[in-house]
């Protein structure tokens, strides 16, 4: 059996697609799954529960985590470390394998142009603080031989799964295929890596099943030499048939929007990815698995043509 904990987001369905090629037993877990699969094992639960998570990874052998708290610092403080704190002990109980998939948000703020898993661990925000704690906790299992895992690290992402909590999907796509302006934060002069979910589901899945990919951390696969904010809204408007039109929301407009709308505040502190190059490096992975990412013209091509974005342009 392996189990996708918060299998409902666009990493989890990618995540399920690719792990048919190598077992037919899934389960997914969340608050209300769906079958990505037709063979999918559907287990709704609320995973800030002990008892609730030990059964949603009860007869596991591999565990992945694509689970997405609500975006607010003070909810990942409370959250995140009890969550990975019962994880971990569920795991070892079970004796099961644990994939963990991370964001970069812990990575040093000079040192983002050319990511790589060696990038100094010094949190700028919050938010990083967390992920850097919990990230630690895992580590740090792993080290004392407790715990059989691996941590898989992604740059922003892009893809046709995504729904929300995407930042190129909701300030540039979503906006753009309404012939809206797209938006973009601090500057689009600067380089800004995104990782193609349909390549972080294929990869995800080949670490899990890949023995000697435990305990490591890696760089899931990225396309190099990224585009700008400005190439990012002319390819995509470009793709659309529509004007690149963009406005650029600075930090001080940031901060007043934040008064109204909690995502704004929550982003402030996270500015700094957007004011210097943002090159996410996976060169560990591609070479190792020999994988090449899809490159984001093509990326590009695959998003537009989902149903997603029609639809979304008529509402």
């Amino acid at each position: 059996m392996q189990t996708i904990i918060g299998s409902g987001g666009a990493i989890g369905i990618e995540l399920a697609k690719a792990l048919t090629e190598y077992t037919t037993d899934i389960r997914l877990v969340s608050r209300n799954p769906k079958r990505v699969n037709p063979t999918d094992k559907l287990l709704p639960a609320d995973i800030t529960s002990y008892n609730e998570l030990e059964k949603a990874v009860k007869g596991s052998d591999v565990v992945y985590v694509t689970v997405g708290f609500p975006y607010n610092h003070k909810v990942w403080e409370e959250l995140w470390p009890k969550f990975i704190r019962d994880l971990i002990s569920v795991c070892k109980n079970e004796k099961c394998k644990l994939v963990f998939f991370d964001n970069i948000y812990m990575y040093d703020k000079d040192h983002l142009n050319g990511m790589t898993e060696e990038t100094p661990i010094n949190p700028p925000g919050k938010k990083g603080k967390t992920r850097a704690k919990i990230a630690q906790m895992i580590i740090d299992e792993i080290n004392a031989g407790n715990l059989k895992a691996l941590i898989a690290r992604s740059a922003d992402f892009y893809g046709p799964s995504i729904r929300s909590a995407s930042v190129l999907t909701e300030t540039v796509l979503k906006t753009l295929s309404k012939n809206k302006k797209a938006n973009w934060l601090e500057s689009v002069n600067y380089q800004h890596s995104f990782t193609f979910t349909v390549d972080a589901g294929k990869a995800t899945a080949i670490l899990g099943n890949t023995d000697s990919a435990y305990g490591q951390v890696w760089h899931l696969p990225t396309a190099s030499n990224p585009l700008t904010g400005k190439q990012w809204i002319e390819k995509i408007a470009q793709k659309l048939d529509v004007k690149p039109k963009y406005q650029v929301a600075p930090k001080f407009l940031v901060r007043i929007l934040g008064l109204f709308n909690p995502i704004m505040r929550e982003s402030v502190e996270m500015l700094y990815q957007y004011d210097r190059d943002y090159i996410f490096d996976s060169g560990k992975f591609e070479k190792e698995f020999n994988f090449t990412p899809t490159a984001y013209e093509k990326g590009i091509d695959i998003i537009i043509k989902t149903d997603y974005i029609k639809t979304t342009a008529n509402k």
